[in-house]
């Protein structure tokens, strides 16, 4: 018998959008999976073929790129930093919309103009994607690579503008900043290892089931 196929899901919100897709697909986990004091990391599910483990979002698809996971459910942003060819992207869930940004200090704003931008120095945890769309519209970005706290950057001066995930915006206004461009918007894919949908046929009607799954929600 086959080991069990690993599903890698990312921590915090997107884990709530996902789990009624996961419960569509016919998967229900472990109750441990939604004990919030649990400190488990891998958990079995109602399908004995098919285990669960929680990581952080970024680190998704490299569990899924270097096969240590089969699928993974990533956001668009993470695919499009990464850019991992090991990855196959087959379904778009539909879940966990929001944006990338560009975002500065409000009193900046008002008298800026980003067409008019030669030279950049951003705070982002993105920096592949910020250069590349610098680059496309001849802005030098200089990038200063961050994890978190990035609306901190602009006050304490280490960068004037950053780039990050924006949903509501309230956490940009809370701090002073605000929206000046859209690099692209985001929804979370179900990604799956390229070397194990040739090998795991399993594989396959999962993957049909999320889509199932996603165009009944979509009906609905």
């Amino acid at each position: 018998m086959s080991d069990p196929l690993i599903i890698a899901v990312p921590k915090g919100r997107i884990l709530a959008e996902a789990a009624p897709l996961l419960a569509a697909a016919g998967i229900e986990p472990e109750a441990a999976f939604t004990d919030e004091g649990s400190r488990a990391l891998r958990f079995a599910t109602s399908n004995p073929g098919i285990d669960l483990i929680r990581v952080r979002a970024f680190d998704v698809a490299t569990f899924v790129a270097h096969g240590a996971a089969h699928l993974g459910i990533v956001g668009s942003d993470v695919l499009a930093e990464f850019d991992y060819s090991e990855l196959y992207a087959p379904v778009d869930l539909g879940i966990g919309h929001c944006r990338i940004s560009v975002a500065e200090p409000a009193a900046m704003a008002e008298h800026d103009d980003p067409r008019g931008w030669s030279h950049v120095r951003i705070a982002t945890k993105y920096p592949h994607t910020t250069q590349a769309y610098f680059a496309a519209r001849g802005v030098q970005a200089e990038c200063v690579k961050l994890n978190g706290a990035m609306e901190l950057a602009p006050t304490l001066g280490l960068a004037p503008r950053i780039v990050d995930l924006v949903s509501s915006g309230r956490t940009l206004k809370e701090n002073g900043l605000v929206e000046v461009a859209v690099i692209a918007e985001v929804t979370s894919r179900l990604v799956v290892n390229r070397a194990a949908f040739k090998t795991r046929p399993e594989l396959m009607p999962l993957v049909e089931a999320f889509r199932r799954a996603v165009d009944a929600k979509v009906a609905a």
